[in-house]
């Protein structure tokens, strides 16, 4: 497949088909965006893994850091770049997304600044997406967010808050760093129920057990890489705490 080309459905972009796609499953709609950063030494090697058929991995789009657009998958198409992740219960999130790979080295090569004309262009093409497939703020989403522990990207530096300023995502004011009661690994009891039960109201794929283990820890710092970026620890501090509880308060179903 290849061989065959396709209209961008972003004005503007390059096209460069990438074979790694399939169809939707199940009729399910696109209703989560989700970003990455590529986690590669540069963008191009970057763009021909994604294009590449032994790969098996690919994405909606590849964002450069001069703002350079290029589609390798139409949106109505089943990219493959969740891979193993949940959110709200849903565990194939690849059939339910539009993908973005934001080129960026990431952590493995020293998590570099994000340069504006690339999130420029981040802003116009999730402003375009989020307009045609409807997905409301609070389904834009980090790797990080659906798969905790296992993913870190688009990282503690993406600028989540310049955003939501565009009307791409749900973003409150991180609540100040400071003193008050914590909950970290090996913590039992109701408020550590209450903590997860208010993760996975949000969205996170997490039991609901009363124990903080380490799949909480790694749920509470997924939700710290993008909403409380100042400290990414995995402890459960009062400044994550309300901030966790401010979003879920803003949020239309709860609020």
């Amino acid at each position: 497949m290849s061989d065959v080309s396709f209209a961008p459905d972003h004005d503007g972009a390059e096209i460069r088909v990438s074979p790694n796609f399939g169809e939707r499953r199940d009729g399910k709609p696109a209703d989560i965006l989700l970003l990455h950063y590529t986690g590669m030494e540069s963008g191009p090697a970057a763009e021909d893994w994604l294009c590449a058929p032994q790969s098996e991995v690919s994405c909606h789009y590849i964002v450069h850091e001069d703002g350079r657009i290029v589609q390798m998958v139409p949106e109505a198409m089943r990219a493959w770049h969740a891979g193993r992740s949940r959110w709200k219960g849903e565990t194939d999130i690849n059939s339910r997304s539009i993908g973005i790979e934001i080129v960026n080295g990431g952590h493995e090569f020293g998590l570099p600044p994000f340069p504006d004309r690339q999130i420029e262009a981040v802003i116009a093409l999730s402003r375009g997406i989020v307009a045609r497939h409807a997905i409301v703020p609070e389904r834009v989403l980090a790797h990080s967010d659906v798969a905790p522990g296992r993913k870190r990207d688009p990282g503690e530096l993406f600028p989540w808050a310049g955003l939501a300023a565009e009307g791409v995502g749900h973003w409150v004011d991180p609540e100040p760093l400071g003193g008050g009661r914590f909950f970290s690994l090996g913590d039992r009891g109701q408020p550590v129920e209450a903590l997860q039960s208010m993760l996975a109201l949000y969205g996170y794929g997490l039991q609901v057990t009363g124990e903080f283990d380490a799949a909480t820890a790694a749920g509470i710092a997924a939700f710290q890489r993008h909403f409380r970026p100042a400290r990414v620890d995995g402890v459960a501090d009062a400044s994550s705490i309300a901030t966790l509880h401010r979003l879920l308060s803003t949020l239309p179903a709860y609020a």
